[in-house]
């Protein structure tokens, strides 16, 4: 794995670096997670490595294309390393957790807008929003909301989503 880890890095003319390994690493192995849980891996296996190189490699990953941050209304920004493919995603609105939605219909249907106002579209995001299997367990009604002040989309929890 680690060797066609240094072929993305070495294909976007990435200087290989132990850092950029570790990261890439953890988004292949746990996707749709935020910085701070990527550092928490990342310094699984190198104690060493700082708040800010993470950071900054996660913004170079990004920059470089190999790297495809996402952030759902009101939740902390989440990495993962599925690109280029224009998936969606589904989000818990209880515990946060997401998951992928490939293209349903065609060849990225969701790039035609009825009315595009002369803009290049290269990209489309969409977000469905619902409740994940745990927690409709642990709702008799899994729309109902548990608490009356709670907003209906919530900043979701930090939690490694498989």
């Amino acid at each position: 794995m680690t060797s066609d880890l240094e072929a993305q890095l070495r294909a976007a003319s990435l200087r290989v670096t132990r850092p950029r390994l570790a990261v890439l690493a953890a988004l292949q192995d746990h996707p749709h997670v935020d910085t701070d849980t990527v550092l928490a891996l990342v310094r699984a296996n190198h104690p060493t490595v700082s708040h800010q190189a993470v950071y900054d490699v996660l913004r170079v990953l990004t920059d470089a294309g190999l790297v495809r941050r996402i952030q759902p209304a009101g939740a902390t920004a989440r990495y993962e390393t599925r690109v280029g493919d224009n998936h969606h995603h589904v989000v818990c609105r209880f515990c946060g957790v997401i998951a992928d939605v490939d293209c349903a219909v065609g060849s990225a249907p969701c790039l035609t807008p009825s009315d595009d106002h002369s803009f290049v579209v290269d990209e489309a995001e969409v977000v469905f929003w619902g409740t994940c299997p745990g927690c409709a367990t642990e709702r008799t009604d899994p729309t109902e909301r548990t608490d009356p002040t709670r907003p209906e989309r919530t900043a979701p929890t930090e939690r490694i989503a498989s």
